[in-house]
């Protein structure tokens, strides 16, 4: 298949794409799961399935590799779950997508019109060949700058050299207010109990408000916490909260949740329900990695690499994640407490595609980074 049929390409009917977003978003669970069993097992952790499949997806459609599920899905995201919202009183959200390619190899240019306008990406060609460290530093100043100085280094040195070609970059960034803000002055040093057996003191947030999105399920608890949603009425976005009945329950909370299809619609409170206590701890959490270890070998190159950070406090939360891929030569009802003073998991997720656009864990919240 060439560009220019890439780009001409049939879109799928409603029906078709919302299968196809049942499916990605059950895809990004389970790849949650595989890189906490890989890379973060029982300890705090953050990444971001939506800016990894940004990556991986103007990559294989640059390679006419992507297909047409795959694009329409990008595109619904892109559009819908990526959007701005601040002016209309919703979230601040940006999602920056880069293409960096050797100034030295010839460009065709229905191949830069597919990243330019399908993929929405900035197309810049430089010099890898003889200035690769100099390109490198100003790739992370892209990111940095991308991210509010959230991610920096995402690149380490010898990342990228004089034998890559192309490097493929997304960065996302959110920022929203809690529907509900916390009271700081009911902000409390409470415990938090550790798999250890021991406890560390930090600041949980208490609500004024007795009657929260919370669902009791077999043996955990679901707290969704809705983000202010303004004007927008085509999406919304909230923090999901994920607490095990028992104190060291996470690990078998993560196995059930990333294997199982529909996990999180099929556990999703839709109404308020009246709450005895609430208690979220403060957190801030980062997190990166390298995609060659992550995936056991389902990625021949070793060039993709990935940071996610997050931060909630009494008035919203903050989140923001980068991935580039560098391309070698040689590239291929009731009355609940919902009291989280143990380690529990939590998402970020647009609620009208289901985009997952942060997913993570916490064990010790005092580990802030």
């Amino acid at each position: 298949m060439c560009v220019s049929e890439i780009i001409a390409s049939p879109s799928l009917s409603k029906k078709e794409l919302q299968k196809e977003m049942k499916k990605q978003n059950d895809a990004d669970l389970a790849l949650t799961g595989k890189v906490i069993a890989s890379k973060a097992r029982n300890s705090n952790f953050v990444f971001s399935p939506a800016s990894l499949n940004s990556v991986l997806t103007i990559e294989a459609a640059s390679a006419s590799s992507a297909t047409e599920e795959r694009k329409a899905v990008f595109n619904e995201t892109a559009t819908v779950a990526f959007a701005d919202g601040k002016a209309n009183g919703g979230p601040k959200i940006t999602a920056i997508n880069g293409v960096w390619v050797e100034q030295s190899l010839p460009v065709d240019h229905s191949y830069k019109n597919l990243l330019v306008n399908v993929f929405k990406a900035t197309f810049t060609q430089v010099d890898f060949r003889s200035k690769a460290e100099q390109v490198r530093t100003e790739l992370n100043k892209w990111v940095s700058d991308q991210t509010n100085g959230l991610i920096k280094d995402l690149l380490p040195h010898g990342s990228v050299d004089n034998k890559t070609d192309k490097v493929y970059g997304n960065a996302l960034y959110f920022k929203g207010a809690w529907e509900d803000k916390f009271s700081k002055s009911k902000t409390k040093d409470r415990d938090f109990h550790l798999l250890n057996g021991t406890s560390v003191s930090v600041p949980f947030m208490s609500s004024g408000h007795d009657r929260q999105y919370v669902q009791r399920c077999g043996g955990f608890k679901v707290l969704v916490l809705p983000f202010r949603q303004g004007l927008d009425i085509n999406r919304s976005f909230s923090m999901y909260f994920y607490l095990p009945d028992k104190k060291d329950g996470l690990d078998n909370l993560v196995k059930k949740m990333t294997s199982t299809p529909g996990f999180v619609d099929n556990h999703n409170p839709t109404c308020r329900v009246k709450l005895g206590d609430l208690a979220i701890p403060k957190f801030k959490i980062s997190f990166g990695f390298e995609a060659s270890r992550a995936f056991e070998g389902s990625l021949v190159s070793k060039a993709l690499y990935h940071k996610a950070c997050v931060e909630i406090d009494e008035e919203g939360a903050e989140a923001a994640a980068a991935t580039m891929f560098a391309v070698p030569r040689s590239y291929t009802k009731a009355s609940v407490d919902f009291v989280a003073d143990h380690p529990f998991l939590f998402l970020i997720r647009e609620n009208t595609t289901g985009t997952v656009l942060f997913a993570g864990q916490i064990f010790d919240p005092s580990q802030s980074s």
